[in-house]
């Protein structure tokens, strides 16, 4: 019965946020649309969840989403500075970035934290799930992309979905 109340508590009011700011429109009807999506989606989508989704440290999950937000607006200006400056400015490279995430839900949070951020996507998942090979639009230094990576991102997703 839980599960057809509020399949994932976590998922609705983000989706319903999504959905708010897509529109554009702080209007009721946007609003009881936005709630509606965040609740179906979930709902219509729980069969492919492998298995449920547990946030072992909220707090944690809301202080990477912050950072999140303010890498994405930082990464949006450096890619316009570099579209400014023209082609020859840009350093495109393919960096391995090796996982200590196991679980499904962190590594494509992680995966996808990296594709939301410009300037970089991820491109592969190696077979055994212990790297992730990421394109970066301008890599001066491999290593640091990597250790940012790893500092920024996978550290909190390891607390937040894989800590005891």
């Amino acid at each position: 019965m839980k599960h057809w109340l509020l399949p994932h508590p976590i998922l609705t009011p983000i989706l319903a946020l999504i959905w708010v700011l897509l529109v554009n429109s702080l209007s009721p009807g946007a609003i009881l649309m936005g709630v509606v999506l965040g609740w179906a989606i979930p709902l219509f989508t729980l069969r492919f969840w492998p298995d449920e989704v547990r946030v072992r440290k909220p707090l944690t999950l809301i202080r990477f989403l912050v950072v999140l937000l303010y890498d994405i607006l930082i990464a949006n200006l450096a890619v316009a500075w570099l579209i400014l400056r023209g082609p020859r400015h840009v350093h495109p490279a393919f960096v391995v970035v090796p996982l200590e995430l196991t679980t499904d839900i962190g590594i494509s949070f992680l995966a996808n934290t990296i594709s939301l951020t410009p300037g970089t996507v991820s491109s592969w998942l190696s077979p055994d799930r212990r790297s992730l090979v990421v394109q970066g639009l301008d890599v001066k230094d491999p290593h640091a992309l990597v250790e940012t990576i790893k500092r920024r991102y996978e550290a909190p997703l390891l607390e937040v979905f894989e800590s005891c």
